[in-house]
């Protein structure tokens, strides 16, 4: 009887740590589902593997934890996902010049590891989302060459006020509304497509 108990015991605690180490790769097989993908750059993805560290366009830290995600010029049609927001570490999304459309995910808000979000030159549509002014570790915001609408969050200004943001490109959209430079204490440059 104690030696069902303890192979009881070994399963749960086995099948509890695959589901937790797989979440990073349900997460990027969630996307990956979602896209269309013409040149097979995709086609490393296997989510049957502990975790996606082997996947191609795909970095891990020391931890098997993804920190990157590489996919700029890669031909990728399709949406972004709200389950792109549980990747907990992730430092860097990278995924311009591809012909990603929908809008952009509030989720992608909770990554505040996120140094880098490079999002230019897609078909992406709607407003920026506000809590992305919870990204506290964002440095570089690309998202020129869009659709993108509305007015931009002021909790990005705030981002650029604390010294945090460097780089916020969202040219060539269809934002509304005036940006006051002189509430910017860094230098900035936010190109508004009309004054050229």
């Amino acid at each position: 009887m104690a030696s069902q108990i303890l192979v009881f015991l070994l399963f749960v605690a086995a099948t509890s740590v695959s589901v937790h180490c797989n979440s990073e790769g349900d997460a990027l097989n969630a996307w990956r589902t979602k896209l269309m993908d013409p040149n097979n750059v995709l086609q490393s993805w296997d989510p049957t593997l502990v975790n996606p560290c082997t996947w191609f366009h795909i970095t891990c830290n020391s931890e098997n934890s993804v920190i990157r995600v590489d996919l700029g010029n890669a031909n990728l049609s399709g949406p972004l996902v709200p389950e792109l927001g549980q990747l907990a570490n992730l430092q860097y999304l990278v995924v311009f010049n591809n012909n990603l459309s929908g809008s952009i995910p509030t989720e992608i808000g909770s990554l505040t590891s996120l140094v880098s979000l490079n999002l230019h030159h897609n078909q992406l549509t709607g407003p920026i989302p506000s809590s992305l002014g919870n990204l506290v570790s964002l440095s570089f915001l690309k998202l020129n060459s869009n659709k993108l609408g509305g007015v931009i969050p002021s909790d990005l200004f705030l981002l650029i006020q604390r010294g945090n943001l460097i780089v916020m490109n969202v040219s060539d959209n269809m934002f509304a509304g005036t940006v006051h430079r002189t509430n910017l204490t860094v230098t900035t440059i936010i190109q508004d497509p009309r004054a050229s």
